[in-house]
C-alpha cells in the first residue's frame, strides 16, 4: 500500500520505515490481565500463492509499482526509502532475513552457519560463509567487506554520510578466521543483537571509501550479490530494471527480468486496468474494485456500480427528454452528458473486465498505527492527560473499522515492541488498563480540567506564575499608553469603573456587592477578549506554563524519573501532605481509588516489578487509596455525558490533532474522526487540522507542531536496538532545543532508557525479552504512544503469478517469483491481447 509523508531517512534507523499512514494506514481488547508468560498469539498468515518451484515458468518480466524513484541505492544513508529496500533485497546479501513469524532467520545462500563462539571476556562471533558466494565481478565475498562496512558505518569517521551506526559501533575488530571464508568479530560491549548486522552487505568497492559511499552507490550498484543485478535506472520512464544474474551460485531467478516502475497511488487501478503492473500495493477501494469485478464475471450483465448506476428511470427520462425536447440549447447541453456519461460507462465497463485478471493478497503488513501524543508542552505535557486521552479510546472499534472491512483479524495491538505472532509479543496494555470513561473523567479532574474551568480567572497564587506575569504586562502596557496621552475608549471606560468602584465600597453591603459583581463581569470580559485575540499555539503553551506553576512544580529527576503519575500516588512533586484538614472533594473516590490499586498491581505484573505490585496499607485506607482526592477547591467530575470541553484556569481543554489531507488518506482521516468523538465524551475537544501529505510528517510530526497524530512504526527483530531512539528519553540541547532522535512524541524516562541498554547489552535471548517486556509496559504507562492495530496490508497481483503478495514479516524470496501459465510468461501487452 502506499506510504502517505513517509519520513526519508527512518529506514535505516528502523530498517524500514516509519510510516505515515493514509488510506492504507499505513491485537483480545486489553485491559489489566496481562498474562506474566509469553503469550501464544499467531501472526496472520502471508498471502502470496505459494508454488513449488517447478510449476514456475522460466523466463518472464514482472513489473512493480513503487511510490517513487529511489533517491538512493544506498540503503544506509538518510534519504533511503521503501523503494531502496525492495531493490537492494533482490541485489545485496541479507543474512539474516526476517522469517513468517517475525523472528531473524540464517540465510544459506550466503552464510553456513554464524554464532557466538565467546561470551567472556568478550562477545566473539565467527561467520562461516557460504564458499560458493562471490560478488558480480567474481571476487568471494569475506572478511575485507565485513571491515570496509564496519568502518564506514562505526561512526568514527564522519566522512562517511550515514543514517545510523547501531551495533557497529560496539566493534572492537574484525579478523579472517582460520581461511577466506571464515570472519571473526570481537565486540568491545555486549551485543545482543548482532544478527542485525551486516544486512544489507555492500561490496568494500563501495563501502571502503568516503567518495564511492556517500555518491557512488546513490545511482549505481557495479558490483552486487543476489539473483538480480541492476541493468539501468530511467529516470525519465521512471524504471529500476533488475536481470537474472549469472554470478548467482543459488537457485535460478524464475524471472528473466523484474522491473520497479514508479505509479503513484491514485493511478493503480488505471495502470492494473492497462496490464503496465502486475504487483502493486493497492488501498481498500482499488480492493474492492476488484472484488466487484471478480463478482460480476462475465455474464454480460449491466453492471450495478460505477458512473450511471445511481441514474434514477426518472432521471434517466427526464434527460431523454431534454436530449430530444424542442429547446436546441438544453438538447444541446443533454446529448453531451449523456455521450460523456456513456464513453465514462463504457471506460469503467473495460477497466472492471480487466481487473477481472487479478487477485488481492491480503495480510497484516509488519507496521502498526499509533495515536501518538506530544508531551514536549501544553495539556499533554501531563501525563495525566495523557493517560485520561488514552483511557477514552475504544481501540477494539478502531481497529474494526480498518481491518473488519478487509476480512482480516480485526484486534488492537498489546505492545509497542512486537507484533502479534513476533517471538516475544506480550500484551502490555495492562499497564495502563482499557476504556473507561469515568477513569479518564477522573484522571482528568485530578489535573485541573472541570466543567466551567474555562470561565474560570486563572489563579495567581504563584509568585511568578504564567498568569501573573501577563496581568503584569497588561498593566505595564497599560500605564504607558496613559503617559503617551492616548485615550481608547477601553481605558476611559476602565477609569471610570475604577471611580465607580472606589465609590461603591463606602456604600453599605448591598450597594458593595452589586459594584464587586460590576467589577468582576468586567473582569471576564475582558479574559473573553483576551482569550479570542491568543493564538492556539501559544494559549497552550501558556496553560502549560501555568500549571506547572500552579502545582508548584520545580520538578526534579527524580521524583519524576518514571515520568509517570498514577492516581493513588501522594509524592507527586508540589503535592502537600498526603492527608490534610482542609475537605476534599471527591474525584470520585470510589472509581479513582479502584483505579489506583488497579494500576500499581497491572504495572508490577506486566513490568516483573514485584515490588510495584504490592498493594500498601496506605493503598487499602478507607475511603480509598491516597491520592484519589482532587486538589482542594476542584470541582467534581462531571456525569458520564459531558458537554462542551472542559477547561481550566480560564483555558478550554483542546487538543490540536493533525491529519494528512491527500485523497489516499481518507481511512487515517476515518479514524481521527472516531478518535475525536470518543475524546469528545470525557470533555476533550479536538480541532482536526488537515495537511498536505507531503509535509505531514517533516512540518509536523517531526517539528513537533502537534498535540495529536497517527503515523506507524513497522516491525523489527531486533526491538532492543530500533525501539531505542523511539522511546528514548529527550535531551536538553546546548541551544535550548530538544534532541528527541526519532522519539516524536517527546515523551521518555530514565527507567525505559535503562531497560533498553540492559535488554541490547544481555546476550540470553530470553532474558532480553523479558527485559523489553519491562521496557514495554513502562511504555504504555507513560501514555505518549498508544498503539491502536497492525495495519493491513493489500496487494494486487496478476493472477497467474505465485510467490508474491501479501508477504507480511517475511522478506521476498525474489529467485522464486514467476508465472505458474507459461503463455503468460511476457509483457503487460501481451497479456491484454
Amino acid at each position: 500500500m502506499s506510504h502517505v509523508g513517509v519520513p526519508r531517512g527512518t529506514v535505516r534507523k528502523r530498517r524500514s520505515l516509519a510510516l505515515l499512514t493514509a488510506g492504507v494506514l499505513t491485537i483480545p481488547a486489553l485491559a489489566g490481565c496481562s498474562s506474566d508468560s509469553e503469550e501464544t498469539s499467531r501472526a496472520v498468515p502471508q498471502d502470496i500463492a505459494p508454488a513449488a518451484r517447478d510449476r514456475v515458468a522460466d523466463g518472464s518480466t514482472v513489473n512493480w509499482a513503487v511510490d517513487a524513484m529511489p533517491t538512493t541505492l544506498n540503503a544506509f544513508q538518510a534519504d533511503a526509502d521503501s523503494a531502496t529496500t525492495k531493490i537492494t533485497g533482490a541485489l545485496l546479501p541479507t543474512l539474516f532475513p526476517m522469517d513468517a513469524a517475525g523472528h531473524p532467520k540464517l540465510n544459506p545462500d550466503y552464510l553456513e552457519s554464524a554464532k557466538i563462539i565467546e561470551r567472556e571476556p568478550k562477545q566473539v562471533v565467527l561467520y562461516k560463509l557460504n564458499q560458493q558466494a562471490v560478488w558480480s565481478d567474481g571476487r568471494e565475498i569475506g572478511a575485507p567487506d565485513f571491515v570496509a562496512q564496519w568502518r564506514a558505518l562505526s561512526g568514527k569517521d564522519s566522512a562517511f554520510w550515514t543514517a545510523r551506526n547501531a551495533g557497529y559501533e560496539r566493534i572492537e575488530k574484525i579478523e579472517r578466521g582460520s581461511d577466506d571464508l571464515q570472519v571473526r568479530v570481537t565486540f568491545a560491549k555486549p551485543y545482543a543483537d548482532w544478527r542485525s548486522l551486516f544486512s544489507p552487505l555492500y561490496p568494500k568497492e563501495i563501502t571502503g571509501s568516503p567518495d564511492t559511499f556517500n555518491d557512488g552507490a546513490r545511482t549505481a550498484l557495479k558490483n552486487t550479490a543476489g539473483p538480480f543485478q541492476l541493468k539501468g535506472v530511467d529516470k525519465a520512464k521512471g524504471t529500476v530494471t533488475l536481470v537474472r544474474s549469472p554470478r548467482w551460485w543459488g537457485e535460478k531467478a524464475k524471472l528473466g527480468s523484474l522491473v520497479f516502475r514508479v505509479v503513484a497511488p491514485k493511478d493503480r487501478t488505471k495502470a492494473l486496468a492497462d496490464g503496465t503492473v502486475h504487483v502493486t500495493d493497492i488501498d481498500a477501494a482499488t480492493a474492492d474494485r476488484i472484488a466487484l469485478a471478480l463478482r460480476d464475471g462475465s455474464g454480460g450483465q449491466p453492471l450495478t456500480h460505477g458512473p450511471g448506476a445511481d441514474l434514477t428511470p426518472a432521471a434517466a427520462l427526464r434527460s431523454w427528454a431534454l436530449a430530444h425536447g424542442s429547446d436546441e440549447k438544453q438538447a444541446e447541453i443533454a446529448q453531451a452528458a449523456r455521450e460523456a456519461n456513456r464513453k465514462a460507462v463504457v471506460a469503467y465497463g473495460a477497466e472492471q473486465k480487466a481487473l477481472r485478471g487479478y487477485a488481492v493478497r491480503k495480510s497484516l503488513e509488519p507496521a502498526y498505527t499509533q495515536l501518538a501524543l506530544n508531551g514536549e508542552s501544553g495539556p499533554l505535557a501531563d501525563d495525566r492527560v495523557r493517560r485520561a486521552v488514552a483511557r477514552a479510546l475504544d481501540r477494539q472499534e478502531l481497529a474494526e473499522t480498518v481491518l473488519k472491512p478487509l476480512g482480516l483479524p480485526a484486534k488492537p495491538l498489546g505492545s509497542h515492541l512486537a507484533l502479534a505472532g513476533q517471538p516475544g509479543y506480550k500484551d502490555g496494555s495492562g499497564a495502563l488498563g482499557d476504556q473507561n470513561t469515568k477513569e479518564a473523567q477522573a484522571l482528568l479532574a485530578d489535573a485541573g480540567w472541570t466543567q466551567g474551568g474555562a470561565a474560570e480567572k486563572p489563579k495567581d497564587t504563584k509568585a511568578g506564575s504564567e498568569a501573573e506575569k501577563k496581568d503584569a504586562e497588561k498593566k505595564d502596557a497599560e500605564k504607558k499608553e496613559g503617559e503617551e496621552g492616548t485615550e481608547k475608549a477601553g481605558t476611559t471606560e476602565k477609569s471610570e469603573k475604577s471611580e465607580k468602584s472606589e465609590k461603591a465600597d463606602k456604600a453599605d453591603k448591598a450597594g458593595k456587592a452589586d459594584a464587586d459583581e460590576k467589577k468582576t463581569d468586567k473582569t471576564e470580559a475582558e479574559e473573553k477578549a483576551e482569550e479570542k485575540a491568543d493564538k492556539d499555539t501559544d494559549a497552550d503553551k501558556d496553560a502549560d506554563k501555568a500549571d506547572r506553576a500552579a502545582a508548584g512544580s520545580d520538578e526534579s529527576a527524580a521524583s519524576r524519573a518514571e515520568g509517570l503519575y498514577i492516581v493513588g500516588q501522594d509524592d507527586k512533586p508540589g503535592a502537600g501532605p498526603a492527608r490534610s484538614a482542609a475537605t476534599h472533594v471527591l474525584a470520585p473516590s470510589r472509581d479513582a481509588a479502584a483505579q489506583s490499586i488497579a494500576l500499581l498491581r497491572q504495572a508490577g505484573a506486566v513490568s516483573g516489578d514485584s515490588a510495584a505490585a504490592k498493594v500498601t496499607a496506605q493503598d487499602k485506607q478507607p475511603g480509598g487509596a491516597a491520592g484519589a482526592y482532587a486538589p482542594v477547591g476542584t470541582a467534581a467530575p462531571a456525569p458520564a455525558s459531558v458537554k462542551g470541553p472542559l477547561g481550566k484556569d480560564g483555558k478550554t481543554l483542546t487538543l490540536r490533532f493533525v491529519l494528512p489531507s491527500g485523497p489516499g488518506s481518507q481511512s487515517l482521516r476515518g479514524v481521527g474522526d472516531r478518535i475525536a468523538a470518543m475524546l469528545e465524551k470525557i470533555g476533550i475537544g479536538t480541532e482536526i487540522t488537515k495537511v498536505p501529505d507531503e509535509s505531514y510528517f517533516k512540518d509536523h510530526i517531526a517539528s513537533g507542531d502537534y498535540d495529536l497524530a497517527l503515523y506507524s512504526w513497522p516491525a523489527t527483530a531486533y526491538p532492543a536496538t530500533d525501539g531505542r531512539p523511539i522511546y528514548a528519553k529527550p535531551e536538553p540541547a546546548t541551544d535550548g532545543s530538544l534532541l528527541v532522535e526519532q522519539n516524536y512524541t517527546r515523551v521518555g524516562t530514565d527507567h525505559i532508557d535503562q531497560l533498553f541498554d540492559q535488554a541490547v547489552a544481555e546476550l540470553d535471548e530470553k532474558a532480553s525479552r523479558e527485559l523489553m517486556k519491562q521496557a514495554d509496559a513502562r511504555i504504555w504507562a507513560a501514555a505518549g504512544s498508544i498503539p491502536l492495530f497492525q495495519r493491513p496490508q493489500l496487494v494486487a497481483v496478476d493472477k497467474k503469478l505465485s510467490n508474491v503478495g501479501a508477504f507480511g514479516f517475511a522478506a521476498p524470496r525474489y529467485q522464486d517469483i514467476g508465472f505458474t501459465d507459461r503463455q503468460a510468461a511476457g509483457s503487460p501487452a501481451d497479456r491484454k491481447k
